[in-house]
Parts: structure tokens; C-alpha cells; sequence
């Protein structure tokens, strides 16, 4: 009963015949086009139905064997079917498919059997197989035979078997349990090889199909001959030698054995029955002639001897037995073993003579010859090696030992056999020496010499003092010390420290070059051992001047009340020496090389400063002209870096007698004094003000009378002046300032500025007559 109601495409309408399973029957093999079934009309439905419907066979992913002819509404034979390549095994074999149409929407299932024909014929696997049976074999003995196949199924398949000829052999069938039968020849009447040597059997396998179809196997059977002889050996025991050294298929000795039988009863086969795997390892014999062949490695310090169990078979199975005794020769094959017996690599350097640094163990597996070693140690080193024992030797020291020389010794111990060749082996031992403290510091220098310049900053570094140990390690670790020691009297420690890790030399304080010029100590240096050993070295420590002295005027000295006055004649000429500025620097060196120079002057043009010598002389013709009163300002420096100076004024009187001289000097003597008490005033007025700081004045006042000490200690002790001229400026052959020997009349006053002159006398008999008197002192 179909479903009411409009046709949709989302409706689908099925028949009660869908439900329902369309059956066919064919026979396999059948050509292309062959008629399966009308379809149309088994499923009651119109032809036109199938055409407006689109109708096909629909069988999923398998093979399409059958089709439908929609113009005549039936199923052909698309391709050819063969039953046992589509199922195999599996009965029945069907192919299962469905019938769709569309609009409305309807499908049929259809399933279509396949029957089998008698296609194939039964087959055996071999085509032909062999026996070899001993004429002694029993009445009644089985002999499997291989089964046949037949592809076909149901009568068409495998029905039976036929053997011919059955004089000597029949046939059993035994079921199995899957179906199958197992194929058995049983003999049934003995064999006699002297009257038939090969027996031809023909098994033939039968099907029930309709023609009848077979499948045929020979048997061929060989009748073997009765075994009534066993094997012989020649000899029960055989021997043969072979080096270690042999290579693989030397052959060692041949065995042999004879059997009486004829034929294959007299075949005889070799074999190895040793269990042992070393053996069947290292040895085969050939089972056909008998030879043994070696097959390994042969190692005569593993194994000195083999024995080798040899079987001779024949064909019935009868069996006999030898030994064949295989000794094996020694070859030098193997080098000499060294083995150091002691882990320890390190020696002291202070170990005696003969001391033993290690034991050696030499081994060599080989015999005789080829096992004796001789060991040597390498050449110009202090150590020997000593035989103690058998295979055992020690190396001990030969003499003295010092680490700083050789730290470390690569030791090769080389042994060497007596087999023809030789074989040796070395091995390198390496000895570490270790340290003992036996050498003190040594300093680079023998002594030292450093220079620092003065007015340095106290913690300066000068120079680093450095020594170094041959020892290692903590005894060569150096430490430095400042030997106690005076300078002056005062501790040397005030002036310098030597940092201990170091060595560097600090300057302590701040150095003055015009109070001490150089200073000598002692430095130790020690190092870490146990005990600890040391040395001295000398230090010299130079101070270098520094031009921190301005230059300090001698002459003319500048008085505060009086005005000292050089007179020049009117009728003075060209490069009259007027006077000579004499100043000294208390530095050294080029700091105390001194200039003069002219800075200011009345008349430029009149006067000029020797650069060198300070004199000041005329350089033109003194003219009327000129007035009597001469101011100069001569200013003098040393050549320091950077440069001090002093400033000096000399007054010079232009005239030819001294009432002039005095008459024009009195009023600049009263303008002196004027300024002088103006001086006086002001310093006592800022006194005053100055009240409340007068505790900075006392201390200020205390460091000048301390320095003026220091200046009168300085100058009685090493100022280098004697007593006005520096020593660069001696009277010796003109190279000095003063080329010239001078005398001066000193004019002293015994008021102020009422009394007359008074002219002094020479302290000295020996003091040159002046040929000028120029100096005056005017109140």
C-alpha cells in the first residue's frame, strides 16, 4: 500500500514490495549480457517507471557485476563472475545490491546467487615428489603424501584418490577435523632394492562434477640399501699443530674413515661432536674428505691445546669416533704489558738518594723467548729503574731533586721482548716535584735608588720594591717588611711605609729638599714557608728639589730708615760698574740658576743688568743732563718651573761730590720717613680693629718665629752659601757672579740723620783696596 498524499521532494514514498528481498539464481562464468532476471516485471512495476525514475543499481564500494537495462526492465551480466575468486570458500556466494529510482524516491533490494560449475580440476601442489626407503623397512609403515586442492565447490570438489601401481602400496584416508583429508601410503609388502632400485608411483585426484575432472603427482621412491656396516676411523687418535698466528681455512689434519657397504650405505659424513662452543668456534672438519679447517682466531695465552670429536655416519645411520689432538704454537704476538702500580704522582724535592717513587709490573703472556722483557727509563733524568722480583721493578731517585729546576718529570718506561721480531711497549709516567722552602726572596736589584720630589703629598706612591721566591706556592708567597732603622735620629717609619702584599713605597710625609736631600733603609722580604726564609735589600730614596724658594737678595741690602745710594762721577764712561746685585736661591739645580734683569729705571737709556752676573753698569757717556737722583728696579729669577723672583731697588747718585750727593737725597730721606710713620699709624689702627682676632695673630706670629728658626737652622747647617754667593758663583776665573773682587767704605750714621759720616775700616789686612767708593748711607 503506497502512502497518500502529494509527491515532495521531502516525502518518499515506499511500496510494501521494498520491503521485500528479490532473489536470483546464476550459474558462474556466464558471458556478458546474460539475462539475470526480469526486475520490471518481478517487481511489478512499469518500464516507463524506470525510465522517469532514473533507475540504476546501486552496490556501494563493490564491484558491479550485474546491470539494469532500463528499456526492457531487466538485469544482465555486466562482467564475467568466477565463483571462487569472488568467495573463495564461503558458500553460498551471493552478490547483494539495490534497485533505486527517484521521484518519488524508492529503493529494492536484490540479491543475486552464484552456483558453482565444475570449473577447476583437483591439483597438487608439486607435481612430483621423492622418497628414499630403506629396503628394511616393515610392512605397515606410513608415509604421508601431500594433499590435493580443488577450487570447485560441493560434488564439483576434490571426491578422492587413486594409487597406481598398488603392489608394494596402498592408500588411507584419515578425516580431519575442518573437513579435509589427510593422504597416507602404507606399505604393505617389503621392498627389495636388488630387484627394483626406484619404484614410480602415480597418485591421482579425483572430483564428482559432471564431466569428471583429476589432477596426477608421481612418487618416485628410491630403495635405499640395507645397512649392515658401520664406519671405520683409520686411527683412534690424530694430531696436528697450528700457529696462534694461522689464518682462517689452515687446514690442521685430515681424518678417515671406510665403510664396508656399497653405495650409499658406504657414504660416510664428517661431523664435530664436541658440546663445548670453543670448539665448534675455532674448528670445522669437512664432512665429505674429512679435512679440519681452522674457522677462528687462535690465542695461544688463552688456550695451549684443543680436542676436536670427530663422527663418521653413513647413510643408515651407523656411526664410529676419533680424536683429533690440535696443539698450538706460540708466536711473539703479544707486547709487553706495563702496569704502574702506585697512583701516587708526586714527590718531595728534598727526598733522598734511592728513594722509591713507584713500582712497575711488566707482563708479557708469551712463552720463552718471546715472554723475557728488558725495561729501560728515559735518558738524563735522576731516576733509575731496579729489578726487586720476578716481572716487578721499582724506579727510585738517583740523585738530588730541585723542584726549581725541573718542576715536573714525563718519565717513559719502554719494555721490549726477545722474540724475533720484537715487540715493546712504553708508558709515561708523570712525576710532579713538589715544593719544600729552600730558597729565600731574591730581590731584582741588588739595591734600589728612587727620586720623589719634594713638598709630595704624604701616602704618595715612590717605587714598588719587588722579589720574587723560586719556591711555589705559600713558600713562595713574599711579604715585605720596612726594617727598623733611624734617620736623623727619628724612626724611618715616619718617613716611609712598604705595604707588605706589594712592596710598594709610600711616602709617609711630605719631604723638604732643603732640610734632608736623601735617606738610605732596609727592606726585608720573607716568604710563607715553614720556617720562613728572607732577604734584604738597600733602598736610597733621593729628594728632588722643587722650585719652591723665591731668590733671596743680598746685595745691596734694603734698609728700612736709611737710603743706601751708589754714586756715579759725572765723568764716568761707557760700562762703568756702577754695582752689582748679589742674590742667592737656597734650591738646587736649575731652580737656583738666576737671571737679572732691568724692570724699571729713572733713565732706561743710562743703565743696564747683566743677565748673568747682576752688575750694573753705564751703557753711554754720564752727561750733565742727567739728573743726580736714580731710582732702579732690578728684579732677579730663578729658572724653576714656574719661575719666583725678588725685586731690589738701587739708588744711584749722579754727581762728582758728596755735598751734592747729600743735598739732593735729603728730601727723598724725608718723604722715606714720612712714609714710614704713615705705615706705622695705619699697622696700629688695624691693630685695634683687629682686637678680637688677636689669638690668629699670636699663631701667625708663632709660625713666622718658627720658620725664621727653622731658616737660621737651615742655613748654619747645609744651605749651600759662604756666606753672601752661591757656589755657582764663585770668584774663579770670572764664572761666577762677582768676576771681580770689590771693597766697599761703608758710611755708618751715629744720629739720625744729623751726624756726619764715618767711614769704616776693613776687618781684614788682606781686603783689596776699593778703586771706587759707591756706597753710602744717607739719614
Amino acid at each position: 500500500t503506497r502512502c497518500a498524499g502529494p509527491l515532495t521532494p521531502e516525502r518518499v514514498t515506499v511500496s510494501l514490495a521494498e520491503l521485500l528481498v528479490r532473489t536470483y539464481s546464476v550459474p558462474e562464468e556466464m558471458t556478458k549480457g546474460s539475462l539475470v532476471g526480469n526486475i520490471a516485471q518481478d517487481l511489478g512495476l512499469d518500464v516507463k517507471r524506470l525510465k522517469l525514475g532514473n533507475a540504476r543499481v546501486y552496490s556501494g564500494d563493490s564491484m558491479e557485476y550485474i546491470e539494469l537495462n532500463r528499456d526492457r526492465g531487466v538485469l544482465l551480466i555486466k562482467e564475467r563472475i568466477d565463483r571462487e575468486a569472488l568467495c573463495g570458500e564461503v558458500a553460498p556466494c551471493a552478490l547483494h545490491f539495490q534497485i533505486v529510482l527517484e521521484n518519488p524516491m524508492e529503493f529494492y533490494s536484490v540479491t543475486v546467487e552464484i552456483t558453482d560449475i565444475n570449473d577447476n580440476a583437483p591439483f597438487f601442489e608439486k607435481s612430483e615428489i621423492k622418497f628414499k626407503i630403506s629396503e628394511s623397512a616393515v610392512v605397515g609403515a606410513k608415509f604421508v603424501l601431500d594433499r590435493a586442492v580443488d577450487l570447485d565447490a560441493g560434488t564439483n570438489s576434490l571426491q578422492g584418490y587413486v594409487l597406481k601401481p598398488s603392489d608394494h602400496f596402498v592408500l588411507k584416508l584419515h578425516n580431519q577435523a575442518d573437513g579435509t583429508k589427510n593422504v597416507e601410503m602404507v606399505l604393505q609388502k617389503p621392498l627389495d632394492r636388488e630387484e627394483n632400485e626406484i619404484v614410480s608411483l602415480a597418485l591421482t585426484a579425483v572430483d564428482g562434477g559432471e564431466p569428471q575432472m583429476s589432477g596426477t603427482m608421481q612418487i618416485l621412491i628410491t630403495v635405499l640399501d640395507a645397512n649392515d656396516n658401520a664406519p671405520v676411523f683409520t686411527q683412534p687418535v690424530y694430531k696436528g699443530t697450528i700457529a696462534e698466528n694461522a689464518a682462517k681455512g689452515t687446514i690442521v689434519t685430515t681424518v678417515s674413515a671406510s665403510d664396508n657397504d656399497h653405495g650409499l650405505n658406504s657414504k660416510i659424513t664428517y661431523s664435530i661432536t664436541n658440546t663445548l662452543n670453543d670448539v665448534r668456534r675455532m674448528f670445522e672438519v669437512n664432512e665429505d674428505n674429512g679435512e679440519v679447517q681452522l674457522t677462528g682466531h687462535l690465542d695461544y695465552e688463552k688456550k695451549r691445546m684443543y680436542q676436536i670429536n670427530v663422527r663418521a655416519v653413513d647413510n643408515g645411520g651407523l656411526t664410529d669416533s676419533c680424536k683429533v689432538i690440535v696443539d698450538v704454537v706460540d708466536v711473539n704476538d703479544n707486547k709487553p704489558t706495563i702496569k704502574i702500580m702506585s697512583n701516587s704522582a708526586i714527590i718531595s724535592e728534598n727526598a733522598a738518594p734511592e728513594t722509591v717513587v713507584t713500582m712497575i709490573n711488566i707482563q708479557d703472556p708469551d712463552s720463552g723467548e718471546n715472554g723475557k722483557v728488558q725495561c729501560s727509563i728515559t735518558d738524563n733524568i735522576p731516576f733509575i729503574l731496579k729489578t726487586t722480583a720476578n716481572n716487578f721493578y721499582s724506579l727510585v731517585t738517583d740523585s738530588e731533586l730541585d723542584r726549581e729546576r725541573e718542576s715536573e718529570y714525563n718519565i717513559t718506561v719502554s719494555c721490549s721482548d726477545e722474540g724475533v721480531p720484537s715487540l715493546s711497549s712504553s708508558v709515561t709516567l708523570t712525576l710532579q716535584i713538589s715544593d719544600v722552602n729552600d730558597n729565600p726572596p731574591v730581590f731584582e736589584r741588588s739595591s734600589y735608588e728612587a727620586y720623589i720630589v719634594e713638598n709630595n703629598t704624604p701616602g704618595l706612591s715612590i717605587f714598588t720594591v719587588k722579589a720574587r721566591d723560586a719556591d711555589w706556592n705559600q713558600n713562595a708567597r713574599v711579604s715585605y717588611i720596612l726594617e727598623d732603622s733611624s734617620v736623623n735620629g727619628v724612626p724611618v717609619s715616619s718617613y716611609v711605609s712598604v705595604s707588605a702584599d706589594s712592596g710598594v713605597v709610600h711616602a709617609v710625609r711630605s719631604f723638604d729638599y732643603e732640610q734632608i736631600k736623601d735617606f738610605h733603609f732596609l727592606v726585608k722580604a720573607q716568604d710563607g714557608g715553614s720556617p720562613p726564609l728572607s732577604s734584604n735589600v738597600s733602598v736610597k730614596i733621593l729628594i728632588q728639589d722643587q722650585n719652591d724658594n723665591p731668590p733671596q737678595v743680598l746685595y745691596p741690602v734694603q734698609t728700612g730708615g736709611s737710603m743706601v745710594a751708589e754714586m756715579v762721577p759725572r765723568s764716568a764712561d761707557v760700562g762703568y760698574l756702577v754695582t752689582k746685585v748679589v742674590a742667592v736661591d737656597v734650591d738646587s739645580g736649575q731652580n737656583a740658576w738666576l737671571s737679572y734683569k732691568l724692570q724699571k729705571a729713572t733713565d732706561r737709556a743710562l743703565f743696564e743688568v747683566g743677565l748673568q752676573n747682576g752688575e750694573i753698569r753705564t751703557i753711554r757717556q754720564v752727561s750733565d743732563k742727567d739728573a743726580v737722583k736714580q731710582r732702579l728696579s732690578v728684579i732677579v729669577e730663578d729658572n724653576g718651573q714656574p719661575s719666583r723672583s725678588a725685586t731690589v731697588i738701587v739708588n744711584v747718585a749722579v754727581a762728582d761730590s758728596f755735598p751734592e750727593v747729600l743735598s739732593e737725597f735729603t728730601d727723598f730721606a724725608h718723604d722715606k720717613e714720612y712714609n714710614d710713620n704713615l705705615t706705622f699709624y695705619l699697622v696700629l689702627a688695624l691693630a685695634v680693629v683687629s682686637f678680637l682676632f688677636i689669638t690668629c695673630l699670636v699663631v701667625i706670629i708663632s709660625v713666622k718665629i718658627y720658620r725664621w728658626r727653622q731658616s737660621r737652622i737651615l742655613y748654619h747647617s747645609s744651605l749651600p752659601v759662604i756666606p753672601y754667593y752661591p757656589p755657582r758663583y764663585s770668584d774663579t776665573l770670572g764664572t761666577g757672579t762677582l768676576q771681580h773682587v770689590y771693597n766697599y767704605e761703608v758710611c755708618r750714621t751715629t744720629d739720625s740723620r744729623k751726624s756726619d759720616c764715618k767711614f769704616g775700616r776693613a776687618a781684614s789686612q788682606n781686603v783689596t783696596v776699593p778703586r771706587h767708593k759707591s756706597e753710602y748711607f744717607l739719614d
